[in-house]
């Protein structure tokens, strides 16, 4: 990662195509909402010991993602913070089926 990103406007197209291959994203999506359930969990039962594992539910499958499937680097060890946001993002457009449009406007081609 050679450019800094100074806002998360130019960021977030940066990191789509960090997530270019589906099977990246489809773990991204399990271990997004793992974390969600877990929250949910954590605060429909009131076993806040559940909130110790959100980093591990979240960060588990992405990494494994990056390092296996499309062989790069996590953009949250440079940019935690806006990888967080763009992470919830990217899984929100998936769920409600507004997410082709974001990867081809960043110039992800659709893979099968």
């Amino acid at each position: 990662m050679t450019q800094r990103y100074q806002s998360f406007a130019e960021f977030w197209p940066f990191y789509l195509r960090e997530h270019a291959k589906p099977a990246t994203r489809v773990l991204h999506y399990f271990g997004t909402s793992l974390v969600v359930g877990l929250a949910i969990a954590a605060l429909v039962t009131g076993q806040w010991m559940l909130l110790i594992a959100l980093p591990l539910a979240g960060y588990f499958f992405a990494w494994i993602a990056h390092f296996t499937i499309e062989k790069n680097r996590p953009a949250t060890f440079t940019y935690p913070k806006w990888s967080l946001i763009a992470d919830f993002k990217m899984w929100w457009l998936w769920l409600t089926g507004r997410l082709a449009p974001e990867l081809e406007k960043a110039g992800v081609t659709q893979q099968r």
